[in-house]
């Protein structure tokens, strides 16, 4: 890993409304400045932290694509998620001071280093910080809880369809395009994720391409009908 140690201006970060408070006072500002030490450069296929590994940051990705995986005694991964730009990673490790997964980069990817114990200490100073670490905890757990759903007595067809939505309206929260979408991740990483053999993503994949839903073109992909793929999902809301 590249580590580059240089200061790190939160204020002026493209992602500061996504890492960041809202409605913080200049002050305020000054004081988050001081939080990131130092940002770090990730190659492709290499790891950002180890499962087992000692806790002592969280991590906010500037540019990239991560997942986050567990193993099972007999060797076997399951993919647990997909992290991208604006997101914060290494909460697996509060409660235990060691991590729980490992978290790998799908691509070329860029972080800012956040120590946890200048976190708390800042967070001590600025309330609107504090609560801000409590709502990115709250939507794991919120993650988690749609992971058990996709995972349980949905159908590969609307796990996929669930997928693509998820992954559409995050890219659309960073201001990109809702129905052009760069998978960076794999059909077997997508497979393990959702719970399907690579066989039933692929041919998934074909299903919603023949139906005039996507576009797909190897990890290119486009939401041609954006109603009708929302609609697979809220037919399962309905019943």
């Amino acid at each position: 890993m590249d580590i580059r140690n240089f200061k790190v201006a939160c204020s002026n970060c493209n992602l500061k409304e996504l890492c960041m408070p809202v409605g913080l006072s200049f002050q305020d500002i000054e004081k988050i400045d001081q939080l990131v030490e130092s940002r770090k450069k990730v190659k492709k296929g290499e790891h950002l932290f180890h499962n087992g590994q000692k806790f002592n940051a969280l991590y906010a990705i500037r540019t990239g694509v991560f997942k986050t995986v567990i193993s099972s005694e007999d060797g076997r991964e399951q993919v647990t998620g997909f992290q991208m730009a604006g997101e914060v990673m290494g909460l697996d490790g509060i409660a235990t001071e060691l991590h729980t997964c490992d978290a790998i980069a799908l691509e070329d990817a860029e972080i800012c280093l956040m120590p946890f114990d200048k976190l708390e200490s800042i967070a001590h100073e600025v309330n609107a910080l504090q609560h801000h670490v409590y709502k990115i905890m709250s939507r794991e757990i919120v993650n988690e809880h749609n992971i058990m759903m996709l995972l349980g007595s949905m159908k590969a067809e609307e796990k996929l369809a669930a997928f693509i939505l998820n992954i559409s309206q995050r890219m659309k929260s960073r201001g990109f395009s809702a129905s052009e979408i760069n998978l960076r991740m794999s059909r077997e990483e997508i497979g393990s994720y959702l719970g399907l053999k690579i066989e039933t993503v692929s041919r998934t994949f074909t299903k919603l391409e023949d139906d005039g839903i996507i576009k797909i073109n190897n990890k290119s992909l486009v939401v041609v009908d954006m109603p009708r793929l929302q609609s697979l999902i809220n037919a399962r809301r309905d019943c």
